[in-house]
C-alpha cells in the first residue's frame, strides 16, 4: 500500500486518528491496529522523539518502511517540529506530512516562518500542519485556559497557506487522566472560520464521548500520545511483575506492543464512528 497523507485520509473519511511513535514497537502496534480495523491512520514522530533517538533518520526510516508495508493507507507525520532544518530533513526522508510549530514565536514571526516552511513543503507535495497560539507554560498554545480566536485563525491560515491548523479548545498535552473539558461551541466556530481541517492536540486527556463530540463539532485530526504510552507501560510492568527472571526484552515489549495495538484499534473505531460535522465536506484536500 502506498504512503498517504492526513489530508487524503480526511478527504475520504472525514477525520483521522494520529498516534505518536516512541520506538519501533509503537509503530508496529499502530500499523497493525490500522490493518485489523481496515481504517487508515497517521504515524507521528515528534521532535522530542527524534532527539531521544539521536536524530530523526534512524527511527523515521523504520517507520516509513512499516507504513509502506501496511495493507491500509498510512501517513507518516513529523509532529511539533520547532526547527526548520528538522522539517526539511523530514521532507528529504519521505514524510508525507509535517507540523511546523512556531507558536512560541511572536505572531508576525510565527506567520513568516510558517509561510516559508509551507511553501517549501508544498513544493515537495507534502501536507502542512501548523499551530496558532501564544507562549504559556509547558504546553504553549495548549496550556490550560488558552483558547484560539476564530478571527486570528482565519487570518493565520490565509497568511501562511497551511493545510491544517492545530487549535486550543480546552485540551492539554501530557494529561494522564481523561478529564479535559472541551469548548465545543468554539470548535464549531473555528470550523466555520477556516477552510482547512482542525487538529485536536492533547486528546489523551479527552474522554471517548467528548472525542466523538469534538469530531461532530468540527475536529478532523485527533492526536493521541500519552494515553497509548500509559497502556504500553502498564503492560510492560505487568509482564515484568509476572516473571521476575525475564531478561529478554521481547518478553515484555511484545505484550506491551499487543496491548497498545488493541487500544489504538479501539480508539480508531471510536473516532471513525463519530458523526461528521455539517462542514466536513469542504475540508481535507491534500497539498
Amino acid at each position: 500500500m502506498t504512503l498517504t497523507d492526513p489530508g487524503r485520509i480526511i478527504a475520504a473519511q472525514g477525520r483521522t486518528a494520529a498516534f505518536n511513535v516512541i520506538q519501533l514497537e509503537h509503530a508496529e502496534a499502530i500499523a497493525s491496529a490500522s490493518e485489523r480495523t481496515g481504517i487508515p491512520v497517521v504515524l507521528q514522530i515528534s521532535e522530542n522523539t527524534a532527539a531521544y533517538h539521536g536524530g530523526l533518520a534512524p527511527l523515521a526510516r523504520a517507520v516509513l518502511s512499516i507504513a509502506e508495508s501496511a495493507t491500509t493507507p498510512v501517513a507518516v507525520h513529523l509532529d511539533h517540529a520547532e526547527r526548520e532544518e528538522l522539517v526539511y530533513e523530514a521532507l528529504d526522508l519521505g514524510f508525507t506530512s509535517v507540523m511546523f510549530d512556531a507558536s512560541k514565536s511572536a505572531d508576525a514571526e510565527n506567520r513568516e516562518r510558517t509561510a516559508a516552511v509551507a511553501g517549501r513543503a508544498h513544493g515537495a507535495g507534502v501536507w502542512v500542519e501548523a499551530e496558532l497560539g501564544e507562549v504559556g507554560g509547558k504546553d504553549g498554545a495548549h496550556a490550560p485556559g488558552v483558547r484560539t480566536d476564530p478571527n486570528e485563525a482565519r487570518v493565520f491560515v490565509a497568511d501562511t497557506g497551511v493545510d491544517a491548523l492545530a487549535v486550543a479548545v480546552g485540551s492539554s498535552h501530557a494529561m494522564a487522566e481523561r478529564t479535559a473539558s472541551l469548548d465545543f461551541a468554539l470548535i464549531a466556530e473555528l470550523e466555520r472560520a477556516v477552510d482547512v481541517p482542525l487538529v485536536l492536540h492533547g486528546s489523551s486527556g479527552v474522554a471517548d464521548a467528548d472525542i466523538q463530540r469534538a469530531v461532530a463539532s468540527g475536529m478532523r485530526k485527533i492526536n493521541i500520545a500519552t494515553h497509548i504510552n500509559g497502556v504500553f507501560t502498564r503492560a510492560v510492568r505487568e509482564a515484568l511483575d509476572a516473571g521476575s527472571s525475564i531478561t529478554d526484552p521481547r518478553k515484555y515489549l511484545g505484550p506491551a506492543r499487543e496491548a497498545a495495538s488493541e487500544e489504538v484499534a479501539r480508539l480508531i473505531r471510536v473516532i471513525a464512528d463519530a458523526p461528521a460535522s455539517p462542514g466536513a465536506e469542504h475540508e481535507g484536500s491534500a497539498a
